[in-house]
């Protein structure tokens, strides 16, 4: 067994001291210009980040953060948020420490992870650990190794959790030893999985199972950390059980089927007076917040919040000494969020005043005068600062990543346009800095999914990397996106191909049309369903692209649709797809005209293809069969296949490597540059 070990007081002594100096020498968070630009390396974008993860203790007083040794090993600080001194608790020599959690103000647990080593290779699952503010009293609750045996072939019985044991949440009251925990049973395919919880002490590493109601996919705790809701799932219909303060019995409070979103309520958090709060859309387009009352079974009339156009999106902010609920969360065109409390109100009134042209989340603390605060925005991917609410000042100590200037990085703008059928498709539109904002090259993203929020105003190192090469960037949410409504997701329902295509096309033409992009100087790219979307792109309407970079994708609906190797649900397979994508025998045809690998033959544009050979979702088969088909009779293909990796990216390295190619990809034949004829 490879055993971690804590990092030695010699490099605590060095990292604290860099901590310190940090919070001294980074006075202001804004960016200062210099005179020289340098354009940042690939290296710089898809670097790991310097500091992140920060977690503030139940009292306000201290905070938790994840930053870098100098061997690039990510290890566990606590810091004392009004001195801003820190102190290392934990590191280990071959794996990384993550998910960090307060169990309460002397006691937290974390996972670890191996963050340059490739899915296909790591060694480890998460596991579990504890320990102490201090750095004491250091606890293994959840066993790493999985199936291991020893030298008899009998597999090794350990004190730990099996390792298919996973964090789940910390008692809100933060008054207790105790975290919960869920054991994730698969079947044989890996396509039915059964969460059942435990709560597990923290102390002693004793647990104790929760009965559940059924094949339960989601569990919510109150504040007091008894389990009080759980979601099940039975074929397509979703149930929601709610355990009575009295008894130990669950009992159904609604149901809704799967495959009929429009009807679904989901419940999102508990309040400490016991009603829930849930989405729903109550007859209306959007997704809206609501309270719903257990005891009389019913959904309050009123809603909690409501967002214009938009399905909520969001969390409650509770406060974590006296559990009131403080404010909501919520992503509109960007976040945001709405206070209920009028102390909570102003101080971020002040925050915002000491810290403009940022979305500044307050990790919130009761009874404390210093303030944690997170700072973001589409050209800052973190700056962390401590606020004192009674000076209102600002102490920076530290940034997410410190390579990104935001002087040289672009900003994403929200906008709209018009699909040909009237429908209006949202978009995110990102121009290079210091441009003209016209006749420009541009990229076409493509997100995944598809039945996802695809696009945020946030920090994209994608996005950005793109933009600073001199690209303009559109980010369409086009129809069957998630977050605009249920007539904006179910106007996608079986449009694989078809008006999902129309309306990529429909914002290239828009963005030439606003002179934003030289329309002999467009590229489609995109991973997964935004890969698929490419190669159909380029097969489809090659007049418009000069080349396609296409990722993870699914080259044939049908082979996506029955693939046994991939890890889609069997609820997936039998209830969402159907409606959602089509019937593989009633809408044959159109899976036939509207599959990339089908039509293969009639791709001749250039196309950078690369999958990951251990890619579980959309298995690299996908890949294989697109490339053999099209590097017959198209020479312009370049072909990228990361053996150990799988839906996407996850070494800094393979990225580093993958958008290098990229950017020579479009250096070839889609240049930032416009020729001299043309400018």
């Amino acid at each position: 067994m490879n055993t971690p070990y804590l990092f030695r007081s010699r490099l605590t002594l060095a990292v604290t001291s860099l901590l310190i100096a940090g919070s001294i020498l980074l006075a202001s968070p804004l960016a200062q210009a210099t005179d020289v630009v340098i354009r940042p390396s690939a290296a710089d974008f898809f670097t790991e980040p310097e500091m992140n993860e920060l977690r503030i203790s139940p009292d306000g007083k201290n905070l938790a953060v994840l930053t870098s040794a100098p061997d690039g090993r990510k290890f566990l600080m606590t810091v004392d948020v009004a001195t801003r001194v820190g102190k290392t608790i934990a590191g280990f020599a071959k794996a990384d420490v993550q998910d960090v959690h307060w169990v309460n103000n002397e006691r937290l647990v974390f996972s670890l992870d191996e963050r340059e080593v490739e899915p296909g290779t790591r060694r480890y699952y998460p596991g579990l650990y504890a320990i102490n503010r201090d750095g004491n009293d250091l606890r293994q609750l959840i066993d790493h190794h999985f199936g291991q045996s020893n030298s008899t072939g009998s597999r090794i019985i350990r004190r730990q959790l099996p390792p298919n044991t996973f964090f789940h949440s910390a008692i809100e009251n933060g008054t207790s030893s105790d975290v919960y925990v869920e054991q994730i049973e698969e079947n044989s395919s890996y396509r039915r999985s059964v969460y059942n919880l435990q709560r597990l002490n923290t102390l002693t590493g004793q647990a104790t199972t929760v009965r559940r109601p059924g094949i339960t996919l989601a569990w919510l705790i109150d504040r007091q950390g008894t389990p009080r809701v759980a979601t099940t799932i039975e074929n397509d219909v979703i149930s929601v059980f709610y355990k009575d303060e009295v008894g130990d019995e669950w009992r159904k409070l609604y149901h809704n089927q799967e495959n009929r979103p429009g009807a679904k309520l989901t419940p999102i958090a508990i309040g400490p007076d016991g009603m829930l709060y849930v989405t729903a859309r109550q007859g209306k387009d959007t997704r809206s917040l609501y309270r719903y009352d257990p005891k009389k079974n019913a959904i309050q009339p009123e809603a909690v919040i409501s967002l214009n156009g938009y399905d909520f999106r969001g969390h409650l902010i509770f406060g974590p000494q006296s559990g009131k609920l403080l404010g909501i969360g919520y992503e509109n065109d960007g976040p945001g969020v709405m206070w209920f409390d009028a102390d909570m109100k102003k101080l971020q009134k002040d925050v915002d005043a000491a810290l403009p042209g940022y979305f500044n989340r307050i990790l919130v603390s009761e009874g404390t005068s210093n303030l944690v605060v997170v700072s973001v925005s589409d050209t800052e991917p973190g700056i962390y600062s401590v606020f004192d609410k009674s000076t209102n000042k600002i102490a920076v100590f530290g940034r997410y990543n410190p390579k990104i200037k935001v002087e040289q990085m672009a900003n994403k703008d929200a906008v709209n346009y018009a699909a040909r059928d009237g429908l209006k498709i949202p978009a995110y539109l990102t121009v290079p800095k210091g441009s003209t904002g016209k006749n420009l090259p541009m990229i076409l993203m493509v997100h995944g999914g598809p039945n996802v929020r695809g696009v945020h105003w946030e920090f994209d190192r994608e996005v950005q990397f793109l933009a600073s090469r001199g690209y303009a960037v559109l980010e369409p949410e086009f129809r069957g996106s998630q977050g605009y409504g249920s007539k904006h997701e179910q106007a996608g329902w079986k449009q694989w191909g078809l008006t999902m295509q129309d309306d990529l096309v429909d914002g290239v033409k828009w963005a030439v049309a606003q002179g934003i992009a030289d329309p002999k100087r467009i590229c489609i790219a995109g991973a997964s369903y935004g890969g698929y979307a490419t190669l159909m792109g380029l097969i489809r309407d090659p007049e418009l692209f000069q080349c396609g970079i296409s990722w993870a994708a699914i080259s044939d609906i049908n082979l996506w649709f029955y693939d046994v190797l991939s890890d889609a649900k069997e609820e997936s397979e039998k209830y969402w797809k159907p409606i959602r994508i089509g019937d593989p025998v009633k809408d044959a045809e159109q899976f036939k005209a509207t599959s990339p690998l089908q039509q293969a033959a009639r791709l001749k544009l250039p196309l950078l293809l690369a999958h990951g050979g251990l890619d579980r979702r959309v298995p690299v088969e996908h890949a294989h069969k697109m490339h053999s088909a099209i590097k017959a009779h198209n020479q312009k293909v370049e072909w990228i296949e990361y053996l150990n990796e799988g839906h996407g990216w996850t070494t800094k390295k393979n990225n580093i490597d993958f958008w290098t190619r990229v950017e020579a990809f479009l250096d070839k034949y889609n240049p930032a540059k416009a020729p001299k004829s043309a400018q």
